[in-house]
Order: C-alpha cells, then sequence, then structure tokens
C-alpha cells in the first residue's frame, strides 16, 4: 500500500491495525473501543478482526484501565489505552503521574513502560461539559511522559507507529475537531523522528507556532497575511514534550518574531515554556517580544459560545499585527 487519501480518524484506525498485526503484544483497551468502535469510530473493526482478548472494552474506569495497562507491560505488553474524552482522564491522573511516568526512574532503567495513552482533546464540535479540555500542559510538567500531538493524517498513521515502539510511556493527544480532516497517507514512507517539529509553511517576517488542532488555523492565518504581504512561517511543534526548541531557534532566527498558538489556556501554559526558552536563545535575534493566543483562563464554556473562547483567525491576526508593530 502506498499514498492513500485518508482522514486523520481513520490514519488512527490503520496504524493500530498495522501494529496490531505485527506484534501480537500490542493490546488495545478502552471504553466502548471494541464492539461499538469507540465514540468517534476511531477503532472501528478492530475487535472484529483481532478478537475481545486484543481489542477490550472495560468497565468505566480510567484509573483501572491506566493501571492495568501498567501491569500488562510490566509483563512484556505494549498496551495502547484510550481515555474517551480528555476531561475523563483525570480520575487515572494519579496512576499516570506517580506510576506510569515514575517507573522508570523508580527502578533505576530496568523497567519499561511501553503504553500509549490516547487522548481525544480539544474544542470546536459543540459538545458538553468535561469534552473539550486541553490539559496537555499538566502532563508535560511530568518527568517521565512524552507529549505529543499530530495535525494531520500522515503524522497521525506515523507518529502512532512511533509511539506504540517507544519504550516510554507516550501521552497521545489527538485533536478531535480535526478526525474528519483528510490528507495524504504514505504506510510505505520513512518517518523523521517522533519529536522533531516540521515547517509546514515557509516564510520570513514571523513564526507561528502551533501543534494539533491550531496548525490547520495558522495555516489560514498565514494565507490571509499573505494577501496583505506578509510572509508568515508556521512550524508545526508536533510535540508538546519534548519541544524541539533547536526548530523553533532556528525559525526565529529567520525570522526573529514568533507567535505561539494553542488551544489550552495561555496561563501556564506550554507556550509560556517555549516564550522563554526562545527569548534566552534568541534574545539578540527577538524584534519583538514573544506573543502567545490560547484559550482564556476560565473553565470551558458551553458549547455555544466556545467559537469566542478557542482562538480564530481574527486573534491570531490580532498577535501577529502587534508583532509587527515592533
Amino acid at each position: 500500500m502506498a499514498a492513500e487519501k485518508m482522514a486523520l480518524a481513520k490514519a488512527i484506525n490503520e496504524s493500530l491495525r498495522s501494529a496490531l498485526e505485527s506484534d501480537p503484544k500490542v493490546l488495545i483497551m478502552g471504553e466502548d473501543v471494541g464492539k461499538l468502535g469507540g465514540v468517534f469510530r476511531v477503532t472501528d473493526g478492530l475487535q472484529k478482526d483481532f478478537g475481545e482478548s486484543r481489542v477490550i472494552d472495560t468497565p468505566l474506569a480510567e484509573s483501572g484501565i491506566v493501571g492495568t495497562a501498567i501491569g500488562l507491560a510490566l509483563r512484556g505488553y505494549r498496551p495502547v489505552v484510550e481515555i474517551q474524552f480528555d476531561g475523563f482522564v483525570f480520575p487515572a491522573y494519579d496512576q499516570i503521574v506517580t506510576q506510569l511516568a515514575k517507573m522508570h526512574a523508580r527502578s533505576l532503567g530496568k523497567v519499561k513502560l511501553p503504553v500509549v495513552v490516547r487522548i481525544p482533546y480539544g474544542g470546536g464540535i459543540g459538545a458538553v461539559e468535561h469534552h473539550s479540555e486541553s490539559p496537555e500542559a499538566l502532563f508535560a510538567h511530568v518527568a517521565g511522559l512524552k507529549i505529543v500531538s499530530p495535525s494531520n493524517a500522515s503524522d497521525a498513521y506515523w507518529m502512532m507507529q512511533q509511539a506504540i515502539q517507544s519504550d516510554d510511556p507516550v501521552i497521545f493527544f489527538e485533536p478531535k475537531r480535526r478526525y474528519w480532516d483528510k490528507g495524504e497517507v504514505n504506510t510505505e514512507a520513512i518517518p523523521g523522528p517522533l519529536h522533531r517539529a516540521q515547517v509546514v509553511r515557509e516564510g520570513t517576517d514571523l513564526t507561528l507556532a502551533a501543534y494539533g488542532p491550531m496548525v490547520k488555523l495558522c495555516q489560514e492565518v498565514a494565507d490571509a497575511a499573505a494577501e496583505e504581504g506578509r510572509s508568515l512561517e508556521v512550524l508545526d511543534l508536533r510535540s508538546v514534550s519534548p519541544i524541539d526548541f533547536d526548530a523553533v531557534q532556528t525559525s526565529v532566527e529567520k525570522t526573529r518574531r514568533l507567535v505561539v498558538v494553542h488551544e489550552a489556556p495561555v496561563f501556564f501554559g506550554s507556550g509560556a515554556e517555549i516564550a522563554a526558552r526562545i527569548t534566552e536563545r534568541c534574545f539578540y535575534h527577538l524584534e519583538a517580544p514573544v506573543l502567545r493566543v490560547g484559550g482564556y483562563h476560565a473553565p470551558y464554556p458551553p458549547a455555544r459560545l466556545e467559537e469566542e473562547y478557542l482562538p480564530n483567525l481574527d486573534r491570531v491576526l490580532d498577535a501577529v499585527d502587534r508583532s509587527l508593530a515592533y
């Protein structure tokens, strides 16, 4: 199979299928992942083809799901667990940050925990409370976890493959509003490193850095800015922990301006770490302070108000204008 156009959700499904086929130690676990195929149908058809011992419908118990995955990983399996929605991960937070993230260090490197925790995250789908959160910074603060988020179908396929093959635990944030966006996926291509950022649009006047659901928005911002004669570079970070600061630095040294965009609240968000690091690294190159665009420091609002909460074209363009005005 060579290049094929598929939706991001389908790309993850195909990646999981490939992993199940190639390694009998790969298991999929989660609420409704089997017979239903997941609420977003990301695991559709997998239990039918691989059986209930490989694709396991679990009780509604996130802490139990992750705890069971830890035990399976200790016995040599590579479990991929699904947290049905972003806001449901918190009952499992203790297992993730005190056990999953710490076991490798606690055992002086003798124990590996190759667990992937899949979390559909972010807003933009008109969901109810606890279904549109962006908690990536909470996990990025915890040493021992890798945090990644694809923005397109090709990355979704390959990053999932690499996450499953990793001996370290990976929190895999899936941008649910992009599940149905289609793109070319070449399942025979050789991917770059899991945590390497990618320039998805070249530019000279300012860098827009984003990951997951906001990459597409930043590309739309760059299109709008181009109509006014401004050349914006769009950098897809792909990974939140670790962050490819070298790629951000290289871009900023060229454009001399940086705006970081994410759905999560700006306050104590991942953009703050990027802003601090790039200010340290590029102090003599920057012609404007690093600016951030994100959610507000408030609980995620009801669905009718989410478009006022989420970063949009005008808010990012405003940050671009402010940066270029220096």
